[in-house]
């Protein structure tokens, strides 16, 4: 089978980069299709992939200042033809990448989710601070890929899989297609319950507004409660003007260190909603509970009172009175290990294959 791999952009590493890590595993030979890409921000390991970049990874600027570019890459997408040469295309997609032309050729799309400043651009403008004269200028670009994103997904070669319930609703709702679900891989093995861990909470991400890492912040800054942050983003310096004594900011930890960070944690913070969310898995499968925003994968992830519990409401006091009224000591951290081996890489690449062998 000679199958071609399809990914968005290739500037940062996320949890969508890991994702495409797993696929490549599983077809090494397999060439990646990618509007940009920036080989000096990305792993090393990546140099050694066949990636073919688009005529977008010429344009000035586009590895630091992506978003910039947003109206162009639904163009850029559209006009890569992979109709021939291959048995099967596999996209990975959060913004405009399964619309490569396939003509008759297969297509599944591994959507992690429909693209979301297009479908849900009021929420999207309100968290990236967007001017109201730039906000409204944008409304009839937004429009049009709206238009053009429902069209390619109708596609009768196209054929969607969703990394969770709540995306496999969107995918209904936005594109009135079908899906099934295989939740993204996690790879429990790199982690282990530990006898002993500390008092501080810990929370791993990028540095983002989607993030919510400063509700978080505000709530650790009333708890007077030792918070560690591990990772980078735009908003770091923001955020550490926010801080208080007790929180603390790690810069991006090597992933030799993170299974011993997880590990440690007395609690992981997981304040921002996600359309599946690796890091509280991982927090589990090193045996530690998750406080979770109550929306999104953490709802398919956590386990109420058995892995973890849930702040309902998006505001620092929600999160603080969740932190109190919450007994980490009284988890089981084998019971957070048992739940975390439900989204193991063998049960990934197992549903995966059968899906690529249904399909063809």
């Amino acid at each position: 089978m000679k199958l071609a791999l399809v990914h968005d952009w290739l500037n940062q590493v996320g949890g969508a980069e890991r994702v495409l890590e797993h696929f490549h595993a599983l077809f090494p030979a397999a060439p990646v299709y990618t509007s940009m890409y920036w080989r000096a921000g990305m792993p090393p390991q990546y140099r050694e992939w066949d990636i073919r970049a688009t005529w977008l990874d010429r344009l000035p600027g586009i590895y630091r200042q992506h978003q910039a570019y947003f109206p162009l890459y639904a163009l850029a997408f559209a006009r890569l033809d992979l109709s021939q040469g291959y048995d099967l295309i596999l996209s990975n997609k959060s913004g405009f990448c399964h619309g490569v032309r396939t003509g008759s050729t297969p297509h599944l799309c591994y959507c992690l989710a429909p693209t979301r400043y297009v479908w849900e651009y009021e929420t999207y403008a309100a968290r990236e601070h967007l001017p109201a004269a730039l906000k409204v200028t944008l409304k009839p670009v937004i429009a049009a890929l709206r238009r053009w994103d429902h069209r390619v997904a109708q596609r009768h070669t196209l054929h969607f899989i969703a990394i969770s319930a709540a995306i496999q609703t969107r995918i209904r709702r936005y594109y009135g297609r079908e899906s099934q679900v295989i939740y993204p891989p996690v790879d429990v093995e790199r982690y282990r319950p530990v006898a002993q861990h500390d008092d501080a909470y810990l929370i791993v991400s990028r540095l983002v507004p989607y993030k919510r890492i400063d509700l978080a912040v505000k709530a650790f800054n009333r708890l007077r409660l030792p918070l560690l942050i591990s990772g980078s983003g735009r908003d770091r310096a923001a955020l550490e003007s926010l801080a208080g004594p007790t929180v603390r900011f790690l810069g991006r930890v090597p992933d030799a260190e993170l299974p011993g960070l997880l590990a440690r944690c007395k609690a992981f913070i997981f304040p921002g909603r996600e359309d599946f969310g690796i890091t509280p898995v991982e927090a589990q499968a090193a045996g530690r509970p998750v406080i979770a925003y109550g929306a999104g994968g953490a709802l398919e992830t956590v386990i109420e009172g058995t892995t973890g519990t849930f702040f309902h409401e998006a505001t620092p006091e929600s999160l603080a009175q969740a932190v109190l009224s919450f007994d980490a000591d009284a988890v089981d951290p084998l019971a957070c290990r048992a739940n975390a081996e439900r989204f193991s890489v063998a049960r990934f690449q197992r549903e995966i294959l059968d899906a690529v062998a249904a399909l063809l």
